[in-house]
């Protein structure tokens, strides 16, 4: 039971065109309902709207394009009330209910009115799921010229029945003759009005054929409708043809055509003349269509509709197909080419097609409108139709639903786009930690974001993946400046903290400069809340000397800054000093030696008779305690031997005492016998390169190391010949009044004098003080290497 109700406002929109009742229900005030429509005839009461009843009644239930419901019927469909042949109305009912089973239906009762006077002689509408010739009666039945068609029939109208219509049918497959009723459970419809005859026929029956006319299929029923009362033999041509394809399409538009001549309904085409030609969108028709960028041509053999993909009329509706976002656009077209000819005066052609591209692929974009002078990501992602929504994000892996993505400080908004698209905005920070960071060039930052879209498409929901990588290059890293200072025995660097084994790290020449180099190396390091200080003694590994000449030296001390990932150098820290030193040897990369030598003795010797063990190699420059030399390891004499991965060089400073004249055997002297031995030591796999500087200090050799050893017994266990009363003492400075106590273990730089005395306290006349051989060792044994003689050979 259901009862009858006021119609909603807005819930249905009707009107009449060429001839057809249409009525379109407003899809929103349906929204999680079932309906039915009834056709309500006062007669036969209410009848029920199926498929199967559809084409044989001239109905037709479907969809717009905007998922409206639409309904449409023919003036000559079941149940239309006719007055004349020129007023006609239908009163339709629409149930609508919460359930399936339209229990506690709503029933709404709506009549439609159609008036349609002007006639042609012959109408043919071209429908979704039928086909429908109408035809006057008064139109002459036979043609004084006899086609195919009608004398094919002739033979068979002595077999009409008394006042009584049949249908004669002519395909590929024979002539079939059959009673109206007969025709009926076949699903054809045929009747006469006052004063026309009309045969709806379905598409594809066992009676039709297939015909190609100007490369489009027609789907062809063939017949003649015969009347026989009394001497009267009426024979009606009620042939109908109508499209079944000729659909076109590109990447941006759609083409229908549709023949211009149609030989099955043109028996003369020598005599066609075409009248008139008109398109229209749904129920509308479409009087200038180049006003809505629709083309309509037409020519000899075709008629032409061609609408651009997403044309106003139509709709496009976003898909997924595969895991590929794309779009379909679908529009209802209906066209109506009104011709004569000479049998049929005026023919009206109306055709009615929807038609749905197929899946269009539409590969979304990111569009990167990053701002880098605000250090924020802006990622537009688009185009989109409006039935697209953005449901969830991943930024660098990490899902987020779109409330989580705003309150971790994401933002995202949709914008609009041309051509009724949309995109989605998403603004993301550089410093957000979800952006990956990564240090390039020399002070850039380049700053990538990794995104995942998640969005819902269409009615369906159907969820579309989408990925993208948008990057952003930013000189927003500034390169460290260090400062060099000095003290007197000092170089100092002072270099800031930021950046350093994060974007890049210091190196000594190839070396990393880690805590190992530095303890090793003898450096201090100590860092505050922004500064690293290296304290870089001036004789140490690692210094460069760039001059030195008598008590006086220059040196540089070399840092380079590398990159972490690429070791790329990107820029030299140095600090270069001048020194005053009384004392020093320094081993050039060359092979050079230079040595600014000490000599504090009792007496005081003369400094420019020093010499190396090459008597000729000589100071070149002295003064009362200091002599300087400079000589190669090739040459003075020096010694060369190698002791695991070293190579040392070993030369000496000595100084041959004066002897005074006397009766016997020179031995008394005012002058001390004093000598230096002079120790280079060299890595033996670096190479010894000719000059003493390069123009890259990164890639210098390295110095070698030195030291200089007075002869002086500094061990800590002394030989001690029995046969004599020998003792021997260092004395804490050159006064001799203060001394080590005995068996004490004594440490001195290499460069600081050693104060020894030796004192024969034998009684003996013929005892005589001479110190052949001594030496210092590093440990208590004293054969143990390496060695450093005192004396050799007295």
């Amino acid at each position: 039971l259901s009862a009858l109700y006021v119609l909603p406002p807005g819930f249905v929109e009707s009107s009449c065109h060429s001839r057809i009742f249409w009525m379109k229900l407003n899809k929103l005030l349906l929204q999680g309902k079932f309906f039915q429509l009834e056709i309500n005839d006062p007669y036969a009461g209410h009848v029920l709207v199926d498929e199967k009843l559809a084409s044989r009644c001239g109905y037709v239930l479907s969809e717009d394009v905007w998922g409206n419901p639409v309904f449409r019927a023919s003036v000559l469909g079941c149940h239309v009330a006719n007055e004349a042949d020129e007023l006609f109305s239908l009163t339709v009912n629409i149930k609508v209910s919460s359930f399936s089973s339209m229990r506690a239906a709503v029933t709404y009762t709506y009549p439609m009115y159609c008036s349609y006077s002007s006639w042609a002689s012959r109408e043919i509408v071209c429908e979704e799921n039928y086909m429908e010739v109408s035809v006057k009666t008064d139109v002459p039945a036979v043609s004084n010229d006899y086609t195919v068609a009608w004398m094919s029939a002739l033979p068979e109208t002595q077999n009409i029945a008394y006042q009584l219509w049949q249908l004669m049918f002519v395909s590929p497959s024979g002539r079939k003759r059959i009673t109206v009723s007969d025709a009926a459970k076949l699903g054809y419809s045929f009747n006469n009005t006052l004063s026309r005859v009309y045969l709806r026929a379905p598409y594809h029956s066992n009676e039709s054929d297939i015909s190609v006319v100007s490369g489009v299929n027609m789907n062809m029923v063939t017949s003649t409708s015969m009347y026989r009362q009394r001497w009267l033999l009426l024979l009606i041509d009620t042939t109908v043809s109508c499209p079944v394809d000729g659909i076109s399409f590109t990447d941006t538009t759609l083409t229908w055509t549709v023949p211009s001549v149609i030989p099955t309904l043109v028996a003369q085409e020598s005599t066609f003349l075409s009248k008139n030609i008109l398109m229209g969108v749904d129920d509308q028709v479409i009087v200038n269509p180049e006003e809505k960028n629709y083309l309509l041509e037409h020519n000899e053999t075709h008629i032409g509709i061609t609408i651009p993909i997403g044309a106003e009329g139509g709709k496009l509706k976003s898909s997924v197909s595969g895991g590929v976002y794309g779009v379909i656009y679908s529009i209802d077209l209906f066209l109506e080419h009104t011709w004569t000819d000479a049998d049929w005066q005026t023919t009206k052609y109306t055709v009615i097609k929807s038609i749905v591209t197929p899946f269009m692929p539409q590969i979304p974009t990111v569009i990167n409108n990053t701002l880098p002078e605000e250090r924020l990501f802006n990622v537009a992602f688009g185009h989109f139709l409006p039935d697209v929504s953005l449901v969830a994000i991943a930024i660098g892996n990490v899902p987020f639903t779109l409330r989580e993505a705003q309150h971790h400080g994401f933002k995202i908004y949709e914008t609009p786009f041309s051509n009724r698209t949309k995109g989605f905005i998403l603004e993301v920070s550089f410093d957000d930690p979800y952006v990956l960071k990564e240090y390039v060039n020399r002070n850039e930052t380049k700053y990538t974001l990794f995104v995942n879209y998640t969005v819902s498409v269409g009615p369906e929901m159907t969820l579309y993946y989408h990925s993208a990588e948008v990057e952003c290059v930013v000189a927003d890293i500034e390169l460290p400046e260090a400062a060099g200072y000095c003290d007197e025995e000092n170089l100092y660097l002072a270099i800031p903290t930021f950046g350093l084994h994060r974007y890049w790290n210091l190196y000594l020449g190839n070396k990393l400069l880690n805590r190992h180099v530095v303890l090793t190396n003898g450096y201090l390091a100590a860092t505050n809340s922004t500064h690293l200080i290296l304290q870089i003694p001036l004789f140490t590994v690692g210094v460069i000397y760039q001059e030195v000449s008598f008590q006086k030296i220059k040196a540089r001390f070399d840092v380079a800054l590398r990159k972490v990932r690429t070791m790329e150098t990107l820029q030299m820290f140095s600090v270069s000093c001048s020194f005053n030193s009384s004392a020093f040897i320094i081993c050039h990369p060359d092979g050079t030696i230079m040595i600014s030598a000490q000599m504090k003795t009792v007496p005081a010797i003369d400094m420019s008779k020093t010499k190396l063990r090459d008597s000729s190699c000589k100071p070149r420059e002295y003064n009362e305690g200091h002599a300087f030399f400079k000589f190669h390891v090739t040459t003075c004499g020096t010694s060369v031997r190698f002791e695991g991965d070293h190579i040392i060089y070993e030369n000496e400073i000595s100084y041959e005492k004066e002897t005074l004249p006397g009766q016997s055997t020179p031995t008394i002297t005012r002058d001390p016998d004093y000598r230096l031995t002079v120790v280079c030591y060299y890595r033996a796999k670096e190479t010894l390169v000719l000059g003493a500087f390069a123009s890259d200090p990164s890639t210098s050799p390295p110095f070698g190391s030195g030291m200089i050893v007075p002869r002086s017994n500094i061990a800590v266990y002394r030989r001690i010949r029995q046969a004599l009363n020998v003792v021997s003492r260092v004395s804490k400075d050159e006064s001799f009044m203060e001394f080590y106590e005995p068996n004490m273990a004594i440490l001195k730089q290499p460069v600081e004098p050693v104060f020894l005395e030796m004192e024969l306290k034998d009684e003996s006349p013929d005892a005589e003080l001479y110190l052949e051989n001594c030496w210092v060792t590093r440990s208590p044994d004293f054969n143990s290497t390496p060695r450093w003689n005192i004396t050799v050979d007295g």
